[in-house]
């Protein structure tokens, strides 16, 4: 099982983001505050359960967390501070919206934008050795499913559904023919040479 905490008697908030490297749709990111004494042995980083593990362990952590919360950076923005400082702004986002305020926060990863005057420590591959990274981790990743499933109903031609905005094949094939979307990023290389950027729908 992955580890309580970092700093015992501690009130952490893990924090994650998802979609950091798609080419369409926004960036999400969780905050969650899990209880000292949270058990869950099937918490894992969301990338190595299945859909159906996650949408299930999505139930049980908003059902047991202390407190949680989702951030969303949207395409333009992405456009505008680059999806770095985008992943940060995700994370910031979720922090604010949490209804307790944590005494430490643990952020996956290798950098990290300082939030406040809370203090963090970065853990890269942290949704594997964490209970509330990987919480984070699998919220993020599951509203943000959602989001690009909704996505997909207005242009199915990218199939979204399935890629969830991920440079698959399928997808850029998709650009290639049909162009960039509203929801694309502009500031990524959507296609090795870019010559879907003029077309937009």
């Amino acid at each position: 099982m992955l580890l309580q905490y970092l700093n015992k008697g501690c009130l952490e908030a893990g924090c994650d983001e998802a979609g950091r490297g798609c080419l369409a749709g926004a960036v999400f990111a969780s905050a969650v505050i899990l209880p000292p004494d949270f058990v869950c042995e099937e918490l894992n980083d969301s990338k190595q359960l299945s859909e159906k593990q996650r949408n299930q362990l999505r139930h049980f952590i908003e059902k047991e967390a202390i407190a949680l919360a989702i951030g969303i950076v949207y395409p333009d923005e992405i456009d505008r501070i680059n999806i770095l400082n985008a992943s940060f702004l995700a994370m910031h986002r979720a922090l604010d919206k949490l209804t307790i305020r944590p005494k430490h926060l643990l952020i996956d990863g290798n950098r990290f934008k300082k939030y406040k005057n809370i203090p963090h420590t970065t853990i890269v591959k942290g949704d594997g050795k964490y209970l509330s990274i990987a919480a984070a981790s699998v919220l993020a990743k599951t509203h943000r499913d959602e989001y690009m499933m909704r996505l997909h109903e207005e242009f199915p031609f990218y199939d979204w559904i399935n890629n969830k905005g991920y440079p698959t094949t399928k997808h850029r094939n998709a650009i290639k023919e049909s162009g960039a979307t509203p929801y694309h990023r502009k500031s990524f290389k959507l296609l090795p040479d870019d010559r879907q950027l003029s077309l937009e729908l």
